[in-house]
């Protein structure tokens, strides 16, 4: 045998291959069921962040501020220190409160003062088949985004 008849790829080759291969499969084939997900988690960091922004301002300039939550609306309404603000929560579903329960309808008032929030709450944010909590202590201030399972 001569080394003419020795036809056949390398591993190395087969490996670039196999790479290339991979890189335009990931690239050709977008993360379709991560899109709805990653709106809502958006949707959660963004209501994490107005929260968070709230209470530290609150705690700061010994004010009190009221957060407002229309369920029928989705909407989120409050007066910080830099003015008046609405905001659409589309994927809003209940709010859990410390001492009402579970609210899904209506509107819901959440007091910053300066000692911090006012009671601990749960805002749940549901699409089709995704679930995320956005959560409040009222003893730590401590406001968390909890991915849940799956509706």
């Amino acid at each position: 045998m001569n080394q003419a008849e020795n036809r056949g790829f390398t591993l190395i080759e087969l490996i670039v291959v196999i790479f290339i291969i991979s890189i335009m499969l990931m690239v050709s084939f977008p993360n379709i069921g991560f899109r709805e997900s990653g709106k809502l988690k958006s949707e959660a960091a963004s209501l994490a962040s107005v929260l968070r922004y709230l209470n530290d301002s609150a705690v700061t300039m010994k004010e009190t501020y009221v957060v407002k939550f229309d369920l029928g609306q989705k909407t989120l309404s409050y007066k910080g220190p830099e003015g008046e603000k609405t905001e659409r929560i589309n994927n809003l579903s209940n709010i859990i409160l410390q001492t009402k329960g579970v609210v899904s309808d209506g509107e819901v008032n959440i007091f910053y003062t300066p000692m911090g929030v006012s009671e601990s709450f749960v805002i749940n944010l549901k699409s089709d088949d995704y679930n995320i909590a956005v959560s409040s202590n009222s003893l730590s201030g401590r406001i968390r985004i909890v991915k849940q399972d799956k509706a």
